[in-house]
């Protein structure tokens, strides 16, 4: 890519000449890249090479921004998760401090579907910490104990578009919930297909049986972060409300989105929106990614944004 240099905006002329962009699918080869100086920056570098990349004078960079990595409930007849006592057990089992570690601290553990100080967080009563006695205590309530465990399936898939390391940190998930009494069976597809099964619904064939289905989520308006998931009539094929769940109240709660036009006062609603989501344990809450890039000390100028659009503008190689 070449710097446009007649371009109207003088403050905004890039300072490189030249960027050059080079496709390396593995987080090792990257790392190596970096380190052999083949590249000065590097996308989401390996969790375990954090450390030793800043210790060799790398910079590494992150920031939260409008994502969240979760697990989404289907709510057709049938399924497992349509007992809220289940759904908040599974979410007690969760050690995400332990996924943090795995994650060499890339993450910020979830408290709810935005992250932790967002304007729409509000006052969830339900808190989403680590507590396997209370989640057994919970398992129990709904049935389930010694002599008897929940099985079900989640699909996964092996990488993507927002998925971090998902084979890892979902393996870490499955040896969590089997502490409680649940027992996962995975079925893996490439991401591409994952997000077709995604389109299709909880109920189509292409599903394969699954209860849930991990997925990374967009969430930087109220649409794409919060009323696509859950709308009723927005169930596929008409949305990508996978999981079939119909609520009127949080449906009156969209409503009200939409037809508030005060900022204030709609963050107000916002809010109530996500307790909902949160209080009622609608999908298993992980982490939001921090959108980690390792950086060549020579690199300079860069601002991690809290998004995904970056202004290579202002950065100098000295």
């Amino acid at each position: 890519m070449t710097a446009n240099k007649s371009y109207w905006d003088s403050a905004r002329v890039p300072k490189l000449d030249k960027l050059v962009l080079i496709p390396l699918p593995e987080a090792n080869a990257r790392v190596a890249a970096l380190r052999s100086g083949e590249v000065d920056w590097i996308e989401a570098p390996a969790p375990d090479a954090a450390a030793s990349l800043k210790s060799a004078g790398f910079v590494i960079s992150t920031n939260a921004y409008p994502h969240n990595w979760t697990w989404h409930f289907s709510r057709v007849e049938g399924s497992p998760w349509n007992d809220i006592r289940v759904r908040k057990a599974a979410n007690l089992a969760v050690d995400r401090g332990g996924e943090k570690e795995l994650l060499g601290g890339m993450m910020i553990p979830a408290q709810g579907f935005f992250p932790p100080g967002h304007q729409w967080f509000g006052n969830p009563t339900f808190k989403v910490t680590h507590d396997v006695e209370a989640a057994k205590k919970l398992m129990a309530e709904a049935g389930y104990d010694s002599g008897k465990r929940l099985q079900t399936t989640v699909l996964i898939s092996p990488s993507g578009s927002g998925q971090m390391i998902p084979l890892p940190m979902n393996e870490y998930i499955r040896q969590n919930l089997s502490e409680i009494g649940i027992d996962i069976k995975f079925e893996v597809a490439d991401w591409n297909t994952v997000i077709n099964i995604w389109r299709a619904g909880a109920t189509d064939a292409s599903a394969r049986g699954a209860t849930a289905m991990n997925y990374s989520y967009f969430i930087q308006d109220p649409f794409t972060g919060f009323i696509r998931h859950l709308q009723c009539d927005l169930a596929p094929p008409a949305g990508t409300n996978w999981g079939y769940y119909c609520d009127k109240d949080m449906d009156a709660l969209f409503e009200k989105v939409r037809n508030t036009f005060d900022a204030a006062e709609q963050d107000k609603v916002l809010q109530k929106v996500h307790e909902k989501y949160v209080d009622e344990a609608l999908f298993l809450i992980v982490t939001h990614d921090v959108n980690a890039r390792a950086l060549s000390k020579q690199v300079r100028g860069f601002v991690q944004p809290q998004n995904w659009f970056l202004d290579f503008s202002q950065i100098t190689i000295q």
